[in-house]
């Protein structure tokens, strides 16, 4: 399953509280799932109790990796084998809503999220765990015949207790969305048992929240090639989200190839490095920063807007930040990572190159 990997969420001082709310005991958990580490930290649960809820969360977690693995034996895999074939599949109601959430950024981004371009990842060779990949890029002639083809998830429609596609070339492959909606699960199972306060971050990708008053959990953003950028503080519940194109890609003849593909063309994206999102749940952050991704340099801001987005982090190849004002506001900056000195963020006197875009 494709994981970005930029933004990663450290807990400076755990949970972050007022005067009196110094005591409250936090219990942690670590899993490998969807082929990176997941966290989770929760405050004010007692150590028996949090230790019930970590092996509920596990085996929901497993579970999940199971049935929507591209490419590994589950039911997404047999899902496209059907639709390869013409016919329909069963389904489960997780299953239905990453769909029905894929069509839906589908549409909202005019076609620049597409759950249903997993020939396409598979045809780049991205439905594997060994990084970099060495072999040559597919031909033009392959990627152009598998585009014209049109893959898509709106193609995905249910009947009865089946689900099908009009089209034999879609392949659902939910590694720009997985995750997000993994994450909300978890995180709407905690808020349904009366966590107070949790931080659920799969390989960087989070979301926290906090039920107490002035609560607030401060996680860590990293630039791509420099360190840490600044600390964004969450408090009420909130998703993390970051798309980056440097970890996962083909590498050939001095040339690297992104893992996060075009869905209009089948190229990898090129001129962005990363995009970091906040948004009220982590599935719309996790699609939407994949999107802002294919939108690029020249459209990621256009689409933000569309997509509702207020706080935004891009970094360009070259290094630059691109932020909102929204984000702006809400990042605060290190100017010297390596001695670890904060200052407040302004538009003046930064070491970072920084365009603030509105």
């Amino acid at each position: 399953m494709t994981i970005k990997t930029n933004l990663i969420a450290i807990i400076l001082s755990s949970l972050l509280l007022l005067v009196g709310c110094q005591n409250k005991p936090v219990e942690k958990a670590q899993f490998y799932i969807f082929g990176t580490l997941t966290d989770i930290t929760l405050s004010g649960v007692e150590k028996s109790r949090a230790q019930t809820l970590f092996s509920e969360i596990q085996q929901d977690l497993q579970k999940m990796h199971n049935n929507w693995h591209p490419w590994e034996p589950g039911l997404l895999v047999d899902v496209n084998r059907a639709f390869t074939a013409g016919s329909c599949a069963p389904f489960d109601e997780p299953l239905k809503i990453l769909i029905e959430g894929s069509q839906q950024m589908e549409r909202q981004t005019a076609g620049k999220f597409n759950a249903g371009i997993g020939g396409l990842i598979e045809l780049w060779g991205f439905h594997t765990s060994e990084y970099p990949i060495q072999s040559a890029p597919p031909a033009m002639e392959a990627i152009n015949a598998l585009v014209n083809q049109r893959p898509s998830a709106l193609s995905v429609f249910f009947e009865a207790n089946s689900v099908c596609s009009s089209n034999p070339a879609t392949q659902l492959d939910f590694g720009g969305i997985a995750k997000g909606y993994a994450v909300d699960l978890i995180v709407e199972k905690l808020q349904a048992t009366g966590v107070d306060a949790a931080i659920v971050n799969a390989g960087g990708d989070l979301r926290a929240y906090s039920r107490v008053e002035q609560q607030f959990w401060r996680i860590a953003v990293r630039h791509p090639q420099q360190g840490l950028i600044g600390l964004i503080e969450v408090g009420q519940d909130e998703a993390v989200f970051t798309s980056g194109n440097y970890q996962r890609y083909v590498e050939h003849e001095d040339q690297r190839y992104a893992h996060i593909l075009n869905p209009l063309t089948g190229w990898p994206v090129a001129d962005l490095a990363s995009v970091t999102v906040l948004s009220g749940n982590g599935m719309q952050a996790d699609a939407a920063a994949t999107a802002l991704m294919v939108a690029g340099l020249e459209g990621w801001y256009e689409l933000a807007q569309q997509l509702g987005l207020d706080a935004v982090l891009v970094v360009d190849e070259s290094g630059k930040l691109y932020m909102t004002k929204a984000m702006q506001s809400r990042l605060l900056l290190y100017e010297d990572d390596a001695k670890s000195e904060k200052k407040e963020n302004t538009d003046n006197d930064s070491v970072w190159d920084i365009e603030i875009v509105e």
